[in-house]
Order: structure tokens, then sequence, then C-alpha cells
């Protein structure tokens, strides 16, 4: 005789897509301070907010762990559940169906758009071929535009677009960023940045405002915020134009590239390979990077 109570249930594994307002937030990563309270989290809300609906733990793993103030609107996550989570009668086996009921127990600066079972071999931050950032300044003496202050950085001086082009282009390619990031130990900064684009984004109601346009394979701690920084020097004229490539030789964080500020940028999309691809694709990725090097941006 079979005892049922003893069974045990295979995992499956979810995947959501979401996005979220990070200028409340601690980053994405769960932090609870020594002695402290446990700060306020992306993934802490979210994986709280599961756990209730699906009356089990849940775990997540992201795509690209956003530093304190930074924005997501095409972020990636995955967890493996006990699949009797989603038999309810709200869910009815349907993960698609957590949408609805996230919508109305997550605060209104985190969405979670789709939910769905993960194809076979699928790792949210392994699987990942490239994760695409977009950084939005305002130079406008007057400030962002007020229903923009939260995801456009002000910028104190004006800066000239083909210059902070041409700081960009020197930074395209498969390189060691190490003055660009902030040290962790033992964590590779090579990184191959595919894409560094800028444009003039003003409109008549928001002059003076411009987009970086940025995509790599992966990205170490923030990467994104000093390559942009490192522009706006160069487009200010505060550096001259052979600044960007000259940083490529360092071999440490460098104090002379300015940190731009948190708030211009969000992560708008993550690639991943075919499904039949995933599982090589994360294996791939293992193999040359620790999870701690997938971080911030």
């Amino acid at each position: 005789m079979t005892d049922s109570a003893s069974a045990t249930t295979e995992p499956v594994r979810l995947r959501l897509d979401l996005a979220y307002d990070g200028t409340d937030f601690h980053g994405w990563a769960r932090q609870k301070p020594q002695g402290g309270e446990e700060l306020r989290t992306v993934q802490g809300v979210v994986e709280d907010t599961l756990s209730l609906i699906l009356r089990q733990p849940v775990q997540l793993t992201v795509a690209g762990r956003t530093d304190a103030g930074v924005h997501a609107a095409g972020q990636v996550a995955h967890a493996d559940i006990d699949p009797a989570g989603l038999e309810q009668r709200s869910i009815d086996g349907d993960p698609g169906r957590l949408v609805r009921r996230l919508a109305r127990l997550l605060p209104r600066d985190i969405r979670v758009s789709a939910c769905s079972f993960a194809p076979e071999g699928f790792d949210a931050r392994f699987s990942a071929l490239r994760r695409h950032y977009v950084y939005r300044v305002s130079t406008d003496p007057a400030g962002p535009l007020p229903t923009r202050v939260r995801d456009t950085a002000p910028w104190p001086k004006e800066v000239d677009l083909g210059a902070m082009q041409d700081a960009a282009n020197a930074l395209v390619g498969l390189h060691d960023f190490a003055a660009f990031c902030k040290a962790k130990p033992h964590a590779t900064t090579i990184r191959e940045l595919e894409a560094f684009v800028w444009h003039d984004a003003s409109t008549p109601q928001e002059p003076g405002v411009y987009e970086a346009h940025v995509s790599a394979d992966a990205f170490c701690w923030s990467m994104v915020r000093s390559l942009v920084g490192c522009c706006l020097a160069v487009g200010e004229g505060r550096r001259d134009v052979d600044f960007a490539a000259a940083m490529l030789h360092e071999t440490q964080r460098s104090s002379s590239i300015p940190v731009a500020p948190a708030e211009g940028l969000s992560l708008v999309g993550v690639d991943y390979p075919a499904p039949e691809e995933l599982a090589t694709r994360a294996a791939v990725t293992r193999d040359r990077r620790s999870p701690e090097e997938l971080g911030e941006a």
C-alpha cells in the first residue's frame, strides 16, 4: 500500500515578467541589516506576496539585480514551486491567473505583467544572452518634467551629443571594465559591451533630454551608471574625447569616472535564446561567471 502522504511532488519552474519603479526600494536583492529590520526591496515584496498566494515559501532568481533607485520595465525572474500551490480555485493550475492575484496585492510601484511555466532548461539569470538598459538624463536648467522626475536624472551642465557618442563608441566591444565597476572579490570585470548609443529625446515640453541605450552580455556592479557618467563628463567638456578609451587600460575602479544618479537608469529588456538552447546557454554562463558577477548595473 502506498503512503500518499509521503509521496513527493516534483517542483515546477515559473517565469515572471515584471516592472517596477525603483525609487522607494533598496534595490532588487533582499537585505536585512545586522540588528535591524529588513529593508524594502523588490525581491522581498514579490517573494512575500507570492508566498502568501501560493501558501509556500518562494525564492526568486532574477536576470539582473538592480541597485537602489534603479527601475525596470523588462525584468525577468524565475521561481521553483510546489505545483500544489497552483491548485486553488482562483488559479486552477494556470500560473497566468497569478497576474490578477498579484495585481490586487502588490504595491503600485511593482507590476507583474506575465507569469507562465518556464520552458525546460530556463534560468532567468544564466540563460540570458544580454541585458538592455536605458539611461534618461535632463540638462534643462529647469530640471526634468515633474511627471518624469522619478525616471530622469538631472545633469547640471549642457552636453555635446556628438562628443558623448564618440566616447561611447570607444567603449563598445570586449574589454576589461575594471575602471567602471565597483570591485567584488574574485569577480571578473571583463564584459562584452554590444551597443552604446545616445539619442536626443527632447520634445517641446522636455528640452535637453538625452537617452543612452546600452546592451551587454552582462554588467558588473555600477557599470552602466559609470559608462553614462564617463560620457557625460566628456559631453560637458570636463574630459577630452580620449578619456573613455584611456579608462579601459585601468586595472581598478577609477575615481575619475563620475557615477550617474540612479534614478535615470531602467532595465528595459532581457534576451534569451531559443527554447532548445536555454540549458546550453546556462551551462556556458555558469562556467564563465559566478552568480555574484551578474549583478547590479
